[in-house]
């Protein structure tokens, strides 16, 4: 029966390398560090991915632009007064990266990319090529597109109650929200809530999608390229009165539970008493199969016992001989036809060897009777029939006749017993 064919191999797939506006080698030199390092460099929208080689899909470090100051060219230290073209400085909130390139072409493109994308437009001061600054073109194209795209971190997925609540609830983390539209058009809203004499107002604006970015719905419209200048306008426009909506993420610092009081039968909260030190060589009171290192692990869970997933320790092995064997079934007795004779045999050839030589034949269990064999009946075989019928023996040809019932071998055994007679016979004489 034919088999179905099997599924022919799929090759695994090789991850791809990031795609960026811009990539060549750069050597950094952070605030901590002493010296340069050398990585493969690629800039992704306002970020610059560092890599060890350019064969690598996944980077090792990375440098956020999005608090951007400054970029300036500024040689080593305690090199001569004339700048050698091959150093930078980028300067963000809070720390100064400088980098070193190999040549005053590349350290131009380097900074002619990073002004494009923090910037929104091509620099027009840097010495650049026409091919250069299309390339600069292309770049600040994906870039827009990709902010288009791209939701600020205000953004909630609510609805227009739900973000009024946050606001009333969580004072401290802002007082506006970016969330979807009402009405379902692909469009978006801003929510915000400020108090004016004592008493909060709440307001809702509606943002307006376009093919060349986003409008907002106010008496004047104004047009806006991303999500982020939307959130970016609100904040301008009020003087920093508006600040957007960052939720925090907090985490209880206690372990506790609510547990039914015995006297009144109202659930109250509990916090249970943290166990007392384990000291490495004693006994732990979580189970005495602990190893030091889980038992310092699990030593602040509250409850005596031992935890219901830890493993369950295997039975003792029982002392057991070197050359203790595990039986595992009787061997299969085998009976022959022949094997009284054989023994027989053995003991009449070997009359010489001492009798503790001769090992007795083993008792053996009585076999299955072997199954009787019907008889095969003799029956002769015809010769073909030619064309002139029945072949006829020669008349002087003659052919040995074997009597009925005499077998070939007893003939063979008379004939031995003759010779050897008449060879005794000669030897007496």
């Amino acid at each position: 029966m034919a088999t179905a064919p099997g599924l022919p191999r799929v090759p695994k797939s090789k991850p791809s390398l990031p795609s960026h506006y811009y990539e060549g080698f750069l050597e950094k030199k952070g605030p901590k560090d002493r010296d340069y390092k050398k990585f493969w460099a690629g800039l992704q929208g306002l970020t610059i991915f560092l890599y060890n080689s350019n064969r690598e899909p996944q980077y090792v470090e990375k440098v956020d632009l999005s608090n951007f100051l400054a970029l300036t060219d500024e040689p080593p230290k305690g090199s001569c007064t004339k700048d050698p073209g091959t150093h930078f400085c980028l300067s963000l909130e809070g720390q100064e990266i400088r980098f070193k390139v190999d040549s005053l072409e590349s350290r131009e493109m380097w900074k002619g990319f990073i002004m494009t994308v923090v910037e929104l437009k091509v620099p027009s001061n840097l010495t650049l090529l026409p091919g250069h600054k299309y390339m600069m073109a292309e770049a600040l194209t994906k870039e827009k597109d990709r902010r288009a795209q791209e939701k600020p971190s205000c953004f909630l997925n609510v609805s227009r109650v739900e973000a009024q609540l946050l606001l009333e609830k969580y004072p401290d983390c802002g007082n506006m929200i970016l969330r979807p539209g009402s009405d379902r058009s692909g469009g978006f809203s801003i929510t915000t809530l400020q108090t004016l004499n004592g008493a909060e107002v709440v307001r809702h604006y509606k943002v307006k999608r376009e093919s060349l970015g986003y409008v907002i719905d106010v008496e004047e419209p104004v047009s806006c390229c991303s999500l982020h200048d939307v959130v970016n306008y609100f904040v301008s426009s009020t003087k920093g009165a508006l600040v957007p909506f960052y939720p925090d993420e907090d985490y209880e610092k206690v372990l506790g539970f609510v547990e039914a009081n015995q006297e009144n039968g109202e659930n109250t909260w509990t916090v249970p008493k943290p166990p007392a030190p384990w000291v490495p060589g004693t006994s732990h009171p979580l189970g005495p199969s602990l190893s030091g290192g889980e038992a310092q692990q699990i030593q602040q869970l509250p409850g005596p016992g031992k935890p219901p997933w830890l493993p369950t320790p295997l039975p003792p092995v029982p002392a057991q001989d070197e050359n203790y064997i595990i039986p595992i079934s009787d061997e299969p007795t085998t009976q022959y036809v022949n094997e009284d004779e054989m023994a027989q045999l053995c003991r009449l050839k070997a009359p010489a060897l001492p009798q503790r030589l001769l090992a007795a034949p083993k008792a053996k269990k009585p076999g299955k009777p072997l199954p009787r064999v019907p008889p095969v009946p003799n029956k002769t075989k015809t010769e073909p029939r030619g064309l002139c019928g029945p072949r006829k023996a020669a008349p002087g040809s003659s052919q040995p006749k074997v009597p009925f019932g005499l077998s070939i071998s007893t003939d063979i055994t008379e004939e031995l017993e003759r010779k050897l007679q008449q060879r005794r016979a000669n030897l007496e004489k």
